[in-house]
């Protein structure tokens, strides 16, 4: 069988699923390279190809929910902009079933910030007095007066490319709930989802948030008569925490569970390592392509202690030139690098201080990761646009930055006061700014405080405790150990630079050499190097030497698998498998151990490299 049409059969069953005369709801799975983007497109078409006249006369779209703006891209432009699909990520589906339910948002938001006050308000009665303390306390009046101001909020808002600062707004994570708690307990609400999208197609479903699905789920249960969930995925590649681990588990027996087999994007060698990855997971497994044979993979073991890694690593790429006779491994754009965790890449791009402290906090991690963190927005979408038009002495897109984004230069603003006060003291707030920042000095502290106290910019909500001069003397017992996570991330943040910002802003972007899972999901590249360090991760959510059995599971690890928990282990396994599943042609993975002797026993024992794929970088 053509390798082209082996995987026909689960495309087939998602047609007869999609069939809007007897409609039924199914579990793709496609695991990596097996073109699920295509099995989405195929079901489209079929869609508008059968049923258009009938969706267009009963004013009905289908709804195709994927994971990032750039796939919402693909996808449109691959259904030619068709009006009956409504393409969107999560986010703006989201608030799409809840937009204009303002009372009803409204009875939700009084109690989630009554709860909210009522928990700061118990942690600050257990505190001492200390910054932390005086935090909480701004943190209470501020949702305090968010609360206050409910009665006269008459319609909320929300971007979800934007920044969501007004009183109006909801937060991204706050529309998240909303509209899961809505969806998922509100039978009108349900047949009303059900009548205006008959399909509903979820793409990376293994990483949509848990709370979301659910609510999907329990729609899919209410409305299963005339209504069709498709949800396409791979468990084995879940990347983020707020996935439903168990998804696979909770899918329903009568669902249909169409599955690929074929790999078109790896060689043959690339596609038995990641078989062996996830063998101890489940039990399937990937064919290559008859014209994907070959392929190679090289793993390097090299001693944690070594200070130049840089040049390590650079001796790598050369070794794999001189293996491969390609040239291309040591050229500048000819290897896509990838790493375990967020911190590395952080610590050697340059943007550590800033984005440590941040990223140690649970749930500001997708936030960061997906650059939708409140509070960022500001320092990404004000401060710099407005410091690089400065630096550059571009007038012109100095004003396009303030007349889009400045409170000083807004409407409401500009027709209270004289036109020459208002323009004098935009001036005096630059100047003020540039002062701060002179010699690349001026921390996000002070460039906060900076703009808090010229009105430049409206500070987002999170930041307004921190907008403050504190006294120089200060107050409270200095030597308090805070137990205020979020206070003491976001202080510690704020002691960075503007320029590492921009260095975090280019990396959520994609637009660095160094790149982790969740940076390239979906993507492939002809040549990976995958570099592995656990203690440059920092090994609590992830590690290597125990995926390679080079240390024994701990204690927790044991229990937590008795228990049906998720292992550091489980998490290690599912980003490997990422990582490796990127390569279209060769792959060296460079591995930093304590003994790369007892390494290669180890490595070699779990079968996964043959002793001739695995090199010890000597001392």
């Amino acid at each position: 069988m053509n390798d082209d049409c082996r995987d026909q059969q689960a495309d087939c069953i998602i047609k007869k699923c999609l069939n809007l005369d007897d409609p039924a709801s199914f579990f793709l799975y496609a695991g990596a390279g097996s073109g699920k983007t295509r099995s989405l497109e195929n079901a489209l078409e079929y869609l508008l190809g059968q049923f258009a006249r009938r969706l267009a006369l009963r004013r009905q779209r289908i709804g195709v929910i994927t994971y990032t703006n750039a796939a919402c891209d693909e996808i449109r432009q691959r259904i030619e902009f068709d009006e009956l699909i409504r393409v969107s990520t999560i986010h703006s589906f989201a608030w799409s079933l809840i937009k204009g339910f303002d009372d009803d948002i409204r009875n939700w938001l009084r109690r989630a910030l009554g709860e909210k006050i009522l928990e700061l308000k118990e942690k600050q009665a257990k505190g001492r007095a200390s910054k932390a303390s005086r935090t909480r306390q701004l943190r209470i009046a501020e949702n305090q007066r968010r609360l206050d101001y409910l009665e006269e909020s008459r319609t909320f808002v929300y971007s979800a490319t934007g920044d969501n600062r007004g009183r109006d707004a909801l937060s991204h994570s706050e529309v998240i709930a909303v509209s899961s708690e809505f969806l998922r307990s509100e039978a009108t609400m349900q047949r009303i989802v059900a009548d205006q999208y008959p399909v509903i197609l979820v793409d990376e479903s293994q990483d949509t948030h848990e709370e979301f699905m659910d609510s999907l789920l329990a729609l899919e249960r209410s409305e299963r008569t005339g209504f069709s969930l498709g949800l396409i995925g791979d468990t084995m590649q879940r990347i983020y925490g707020h996935g439903k681990a168990d998804l696979e588990r909770c899918i329903p027996e009568e669902w249909s569970r169409p599955v690929k087999v074929m790999n078109h994007r790896c060689p043959e060698r690339i596609v038995r390592l990641i078989n062996s990855i996830r063998s101890e997971v489940d039990d399937k497994k990937q064919r290559h392509r008859a014209d994907k044979g070959g392929g190679y993979v090289r793993l390097f073991l090299v001693r944690g202690d070594v200070e130049d890694r840089q040049t390590v690593e650079s001796e790598v790429l050369s070794e794999m030139a001189t293996l491969f006779g390609d040239k291309r491994w040591v050229a500048s754009d000819g290897v896509q690098r990838l790493a375990l965790e967020h911190h590395m890449a952080a610590r050697r791009l340059g943007f550590g201080d800033f984005f440590e402290p941040l990223y140690g906090v649970e749930r500001f991690k997708t936030g960061l990761l997906d650059g939708s963190l409140p509070g960022v927005d500001l320092f990404v979408r004000d401060v710099l646009p407005l410091v690089n038009a400065i630096a550059l002495g571009e007038d012109f897109q100095i004003m396009k930055v303030l007349r889009g984004r400045s409170q000083l230069l807004n409407r409401e603003y500009l027709g209270s006061g004289n036109a020459s006060d208002i323009f004098d003291s935009v001036r005096r707030a630059l100047d003020s700014l540039v002062k701060v920042m002179s010699n690349g000095e001026g921390t996000l502290l002070e460039i906060l405080n900076n703009v808090h106290s010229t009105g430049l910019f409206e500070i987002p909500g999170v930041l307004r405790p921190y907008a403050v001069v504190e006294d120089a003397a200060g107050d409270g017992d200095s030597e308090e150990v805070d137990d205020d996570l979020e206070y003491k991330a976001w202080s510690a943040a704020l002691s960075s630079s503007i320029e590492q910002v921009r260095k975090y802003h280019d990396y959520v972007r994609g637009r660095l050499w160094f790149d982790t899972h969740q940076g390239v999901k979906g993507r492939e590249f002809p040549r990976v190097m995958v570099v592995i360090s656990d203690n440059e991760a920092r090994g609590f959510l992830f590690n290597y030497e125990k995926l390679f059995r080079m240390k024994e599971k701990s204690v927790r690890d044991l229990r937590n698998e008795e228990r049906g928990k998720e292992t550091a282990v489980d998490r290690t396994r599912r980003l490997f498998y990422v990582l490796c599943s990127r390569a279209q042609e060769g792959l060296a993975i460079v591995l930093y151990c304590e003994d790369p002797d007892i390494a290669m026993e180890s490595i070699v024992a779990r079968e996964w490299f043959a002793p001739g794929e695995i090199v010890v970088i000597p001392d």
